[in-house]
């Protein structure tokens, strides 16, 4: 399981420095490090992905604050511990999305209600929670403290162009590995057939819908 002393360490590695014994150890690339993980770091690589490890789906009713003046009926506002949007749908099976709405600050806008709504989460029980986190995922993570921090460290002589690119290499690998994750996708189905069945449509799917995606 990674930890915060291990993604240092493995930041280290990669740049060929001597590891941590200790995150209170009294040693100038901790320091670099600690800026690095301070400045958000967590909320920032959760940011790179629509990560499933970190997503985390709720039902959100309409802001009784906000009255859209025009455009879309209703406003939803974003969970605090929302960090990008992965999925709005009708149902709570996330089978029929919501292709009609509006991404803006920190609502949701559009005319169904309620929605379902799916995210990146950055909440200690999701995201934020490094025992849920990836191989790759951890891996990229140390790429990128390696990419950020190796220029602050006095006297380490590593190639910018080359962290960029091992960093860039790995964010690509643990989105293509997460993506397996997913299950099988249908393609959305059209106004009329959900008419027919009902925007609520989950347990009754008895597999007819040939239409994979994904």
């Amino acid at each position: 399981m990674p930890s915060q002393l291990s993604i240092y360490n493995g930041s280290l590695s990669i740049l060929g420095e001597r590891k941590l014994a200790a995150l209170d150890e009294n040693r100038e690339p901790r320091y670099k490090l600690d800026a690095i993980w301070d400045n958000d770091l967590i909320d920032r690589v959760l940011h790179m992905g629509q990560w499933n490890f970190a997503q985390r789906t709720v039902q959100l009713q309409p802001s009784p604050d906000i009255t859209p003046a025009f455009g879309y009926q209703y406003a939803f506002g974003k969970p605090d511990d929302f960090i990008r949007t992965m999925l709005v749908c009708y149902d709570e099976y996330y089978n029929n999305p919501i292709t009609r709405y509006s991404d803006q600050a920190n609502f949701i806008y559009t005319d169904a209600d309620p929605i379902y709504f799916g995210y990146v989460s950055n909440d200690d029980q999701f995201g934020a929670n490094l025992s849920l986190w990836p191989p790759n995922f951890t891996e990229m993570v140390e790429h990128y403290m390696a990419y950020k921090v190796g220029p602050r460290i006095a006297g380490l002589d590593v190639s910018d162009k080359r962290l960029a690119r091992d960093w860039k290499m790995w964010l690509a690998e643990a989105k293509a590995v997460d993506a397996m994750e997913d299950p099988a996708k249908f393609a959305p189905q059209g106004g009329w057939a959900r008419s027919r069945r009902g925007f609520r449509s989950g347990t009754d799917d008895r597999g007819n819908r040939s239409q994979l995606i994904g």
